[in-house]
């Protein structure tokens, strides 16, 4: 077979193709994708320096809460001093209708003491809890909280905890309404509270 006609044979081979790729649509399967989980939030009791603490407890306020730990090198106090910050840029009459609640992710070494200590550090609305190792993971699940410690070498063994950085928004009725993402500066921390605070 000669270059030239092998050439036009390729030629209508490739317009035949071109032809059914136009043309051709087969009906393909349906594929189900997975969705990401969605975060439930809810109600939870814990324990504060000044005594039990419910979420419940804050109906009628817009509650930030913030899962971390006082020994956190970088994450924890980059968070805090933002939202600490947004807090700062509220009138009087808006603080007043929010709180912010710091929930420890290492019960082993988070006293109710070190946390208010901590927590008020930042700004005298935000509150430290704890509870039980299995109290904590019950309700950092319902948040979509994802958290797990970490071995670190260290003469005395220690260990830091990696841990979701989102600072959760719970409106005054008490659902899970957004997530304020970590690293957001004061002032955008500020407009999204004032969001949700003017929502109906």
């Amino acid at each position: 077979m000669s270059e030239r006609l092998l050439m036009v044979v390729a030629g209508l081979l490739a317009l035949v193709l071109a032809g059914a790729a136009l043309f051709w649509n087969p009906e393909m399967p349906e594929r189900l994708i997975p969705k990401a989980p969605v975060a439930a939030g809810g109600d939870f009791s814990l324990q504060s320096a000044a005594g039990p603490l419910a979420l419940q407890d804050y109906r009628g306020k817009l509650v930030l809460v913030y899962f971390g730990y006082t020994y956190c090198p970088d994450i924890c106090p980059t968070s805090l001093a933002a939202t600490a910050g947004g807090l700062s840029l509220l009138t009087p009459e808006e603080l007043a209708k929010v709180a912010m609640i710091f929930i420890s992710v290492d019960p082993k070494r988070d006293t109710p003491a070190r946390l208010k200590e901590y927590a008020e550090f930042f700004h005298p609305a935000i509150v430290g809890a704890t509870g039980t190792p299995e109290a904590i993971a019950e309700i950092a699940r319902r948040y979509g909280v994802f958290y797990a410690e970490q071995k670190v070498e260290t003469a005395g063994g220690g260990y830091v905890v990696d841990h979701s950085s989102d600072t959760f928004v719970v409106g005054p009725d008490g659902r899970l309404v957004a997530k304020i993402a970590h690293e957001t500066p004061p002032g955008q921390v500020a407009i999204a509270i004032r969001k949700y605070l003017n929502q109906p």
